[in-house]
């Protein structure tokens, strides 16, 4: 298991989470690995539209 992963807790309304776990139950994907795909084609999105997010330090 990856040991640079960040613990955060995240509150979603009932039907999104019940979505999300659908979603991730059809891509073969636990929930916690759905939503970092998500996140991560957001930030992808994000950066085609306004440029690359620079980051220091990493």
């Amino acid at each position: 298991m990856a040991t640079n992963k960040v613990a955060l807790q995240v509150r979603l309304d009932e039907k999104v989470h019940a979505k999300l776990r659908i979603v991730a139950e059809e891509e073969v994907r636990s929930l916690n690995s759905q939503i970092e795909y998500f996140v991560i084609k957001g930030i992808q999105k994000y950066e085609q539209e306004n440029g690359l997010i620079e980051l220091k330090n990493f």
